[in-house]
């Protein structure tokens, strides 16, 4: 059988709630007694339950993340950011996938409340009312990072998305654009869609170009339907000079696509890509791209959200984090 506190209690000639003193770093304990206990726990390989530890603190110590892909180096970088974090402030991670899908989101949000958990990270697409209600309901703290509730309810870690795209499709008109295509996520989606979008509408407004709808082909963030989406942008009308693209991944079959079809990025066509993942610096040409910090988003929202669990003072509950563009060779 497992070694219980009753057998370490004995072991050290202690009374259990000395143990549990000495357990939970409590100071109020004498050296001697601490080094007699700690002793005992080494000898008798004693671990802490855990789940009894979080019944009688009524804490677990645990912070859920809900994930869209744990497979994309986008997220999986955000991961990093909030597992470092995390760590730093004796936190266990639950990590789960919900594939960008609202059934298994809001199924995971109730699951790890279940699990009692402390707190809850949430990244996906759109916040719909369904999944504000449930999380309302949680009696936890929520951070959203890399997603937002467009109604404000929730604290959220981002950049300026629609500024951002502004910039790239900015810098794209002053290099003499005139007919510049997009490669976009789904327009429902409020981050990887919608506001990048509207950036791109709004640069062009700016710029004095006419919006041209034949020039938008609406992809699933993926290499092969970016591939899909450039044979559609050039075979629907005059090709594009340059193509913006949502994420760097599309950016990838954007760039494959366009020499697929026999022409030179960026001779031929200019692309901009959106994150400044790894992917950026592994495509030939290396791609210009908006630089999203994404290790910071994680780590800047599990800081967030543990100010949360911990009561601390919170001066601003929506933040947004600096963006910019690194040029590189497939842009001229």
């Amino acid at each position: 059988m497992s070694t219980t506190i009753y057998d370490v209690a004995a072991e050290a000639g202690v009374s259990m709630a000395t143990v549990s003193r000495v357990v939970n770093g409590n100071p109020n304990v004498k050296p001697a007694t601490r080094k007699k206990v700690l002793d005992a726990i080494e000898k008798l390989e004693y671990r802490p339950n855990a789940v009894a530890r979080g019944l009688a603190s009524k804490r677990t110590t645990t912070v859920g993340v809900i994930i869209p892909d744990i497979s994309s180096i986008f997220f999986s970088e955000l991961a990093r950011g909030i597992e470092d974090i995390a760590t730093m402030y004796k936190y266990n991670i639950i990590l789960c996938n919900s594939d960008n899908n609202k059934e298994k989101e809001i199924h995971l949000v109730n699951t790890l409340l279940e699990k009692q958990v402390d707190g809850i990270l949430f990244m996906g697409g759109e916040v719909t009312p369904e999944h504000a209600e449930h999380l309302n309901r949680s009696h936890v703290p929520v951070v959203l990072a890399a997603t937002y509730h467009e109604d404000g309810d929730f604290p959220s870690v981002n950049i300026d998305y629609k500024q951002a795209a502004h910039d790239a499709i900015s810098m794209l008109i002053e290099k003499g654009h005139t007919r510049i295509g997009m490669v976009s996520g789904s327009l429902e989606d409020p981050v990887n869609g919608y506001q990048k979008f509207k950036g791109y509408k709004d640069a062009l407004a700016s710029g004095g170009q006419t919006f041209d709808e034949s020039l938008i082909a609406i992809a699933d963030y993926t290499y092969d339907s970016a591939m899909e989406a450039v044979s559609q942008l050039l075979d629907e009308g005059d090709k594009p000079t340059a193509i913006f693209s949502a994420t760097d991944e599309m950016a990838l079959g954007v760039i494959h696509g366009l020499q697929d079809r026999g022409l030179s990025v960026p001779d031929d066509v200019e692309v901009v890509g959106f994150d400044n993942t790894r992917l950026a610096t592994m495509v030939r040409p290396t791609l210009t791209t908006v630089v999203q910090p994404m290790y910071d988003i994680g780590a800047v929202s599990m800081r967030l959200l543990t100010k949360f669990m911990n009561k601390e003072d919170v001066a601003e509950e929506i933040v947004v984090l600096p963006h910019s563009l690194e040029y590189r060779n497939s842009t001229k």
